[in-house]
């Protein structure tokens, strides 16, 4: 029972993270350019909900190749 609580942490770090370092790798493009002036918090929150999906997306990657390199010893 304690694994399954210290991989449900591990998962919810890995995804913040990730979420973070997409979050502040996005910062680097000029998005603004492309959205309607006086449109602040709109592409605020698109900065926020691409940075989720990016940064979730790599977690599952990084975290499913972590299970799978786990379970590689079973394969013998």
């Amino acid at each position: 029972m304690v694994n399954f609580g210290q991989q449900a942490l591990l998962s919810m770090i890995v995804h913040l993270v990730f979420i973070s370092l997409s979050f502040w790798a996005l910062q680097a493009l000029r998005f603004e350019k492309a959205l309607r002036p006086n449109r602040v918090m709109q592409a605020r929150v698109l900065y926020i909900l691409i940075s989720i999906a990016i940064g979730s997306t790599v977690a599952d990657f990084f975290l499913s190749y972590s299970i799978s390199s786990q379970q590689l010893h079973l394969l013998w």
